[in-house]
């Protein structure tokens, strides 16, 4: 709303600094800042509020240490996330972009999947809250929308680069065209075009492409939404290992939306996609901000309307500026909390029917909790993996020069 209030002042008026507001770094340090003081000022009335309507977690008994002394406290806490990435991104971004659009869509419907979860297991008093099912086909639905969104939206386009530094200005003048190329990490032809998938069976097979980018789309979203959900398990465990995971996308968003950048790390440029640092940046004030408040010993927990929520806006993104094979590394602890779940119950149905009695890899899953059960602290699990996430983060930057 600002950036279209300050572009007719400029125009209309020419009021100096107005045209500050048409640079997305000022817009993206506006958001963030704004987005921080949203989340750590408003987000303490709102935990405040939970609390006095008794909302709280109601814990499991799983046998681990400090674990009763978490009942009670306020969850649903990811309404602090949600309002303080919403209003930044309201104020900053450009509206009428369609990457903008679809991350405020997935905000917006992923929300309101988490909260409808949350607020069965509090107020209907069923642990269990809304069934699998239907939080799998709230993920399909939405990966159907952005799926078709980005295949068919004619503004959802790329441009090819230019072979020779010293003709970036030539590449404003080159056409922009539909593609569903994306990029493959630590190739030196790292583009990949999911038409191969089934053009080799039969070139007139190319016009179900869309089919083909749709289910990826879908597996995607369901899978790092998952992902994010069962990291949710220690104080700030999910908020910062998501800040770091959505730090290192803002580094692909503005490269891949800048043509300067973009020519010179020799990368896929994305036009329009460089609005996507506005929510990013937004998106990140937020996570820090709700990581104020849910640092251990956590005031508050973001529950189902949080987490499930922050995984879908991470794989949008990732799809949106065509990063998401880099997913396995970028978000490497939401990948091996998955597996580490996956692997327990494989190998648990397996022993138990060979056996007779069920074996475990794990002493419990999610794999933070096998350390819990090893006598870790929970603030020391939660540094460790926030370094490996670094780390990861690193490595993921890193594929920008490595092929």
């Amino acid at each position: 709303m600002l950036y279209y209030l300050f572009e007719y002042l400029e125009n209309q008026y020419q009021i100096p600094g107005a045209s500050l507001f048409t640079y997305i770094s000022f817009r993206a340090a506006a958001a963030v800042i704004t987005s921080l003081l949203i989340s750590t000022i408003f987000g303490k009335k709102i935990i405040e509020y939970l609390r006095f309507k008794q909302i709280g977690e109601s814990i499991r008994d799983l046998g681990l240490k400090g674990q009763n002394e978490k009942k009670g406290t306020p969850t649903m806490g990811g309404i602090i996330i949600l309002i303080s990435t919403l209003i930044p991104v309201l104020l900053f971004a450009k509206l009428d972009n369609i990457y903008i659009i679809l991350l405020i869509v997935t905000l917006v419907w992923m929300g309101l999947i988490g909260f409808v979860d949350d607020y069965i297991k509090l107020f209907k008093n069923d642990k269990n809250g809304l069934r699998g099912k239907y939080k799998i086909i709230g993920q399909v639905i939405l990966g159907v929308i952005v799926g078709l969104t980005l295949f068919f939206h004619p503004e959802v386009t790329v441009k090819e680069q230019s072979p020779f530094s010293d003709q970036i200005q030539l590449i404003d003048k080159l056409t922009e065209y539909k593609s569903t190329d994306t990029t493959i990490p630590f190739v030196k032809d790292n583009v990949f075009n999911y038409s191969d998938l089934i053009t080799w069976i039969d070139p007139s097979l190319g016009s179900y492409t869309w089919i083909v980018f749709i289910f990826f789309v879908v597996l995607i979203i369901a899978a790092v939404s998952n992902g994010a959900n069962l990291t949710d398990g220690l104080d700030g465990l999910a908020a910062g290992s998501s800040a770091i995971i959505v730090l290192t996308l803002g580094v692909f968003t503005w490269v891949s939306g800048n043509i300067i950048f973009s020519e010179y790390l020799n990368i896929m440029y994305i036009p329009r996609v460089g609005e996507i640092t506005i929510f990013i940046a937004a998106f990140v004030g937020a996570l820090v901000g709700f990581l104020w408040y849910n640092t251990y010993p956590a005031q508050v927990f973001m529950g189902d309307t949080g987490s499930l929520t922050i995984g879908g806006i991470i794989a949008v993104i990732s799809i949106s500026v065509r990063k998401e094979w880099l997913i396995p590394l970028i978000c490497g602890i939401f990948l091996i909390e998955n597996l580490s779940v996956i692997l327990q119950v494989f190998y648990f149905k397996y022993t138990r029917k060979k056996y007779g009695v069920g074996r475990r890899i794990f002493l419990m899953s999610p794999l933070h909790h096998h350390f819990q059960k090893k006598g870790y602290h929970e603030s020391k699990i939660v540094t460790r993996f926030w370094i490996v996430g670094i780390v990861l983060a690193i490595l993921s930057i890193i594929t920008l020069k490595i092929r």
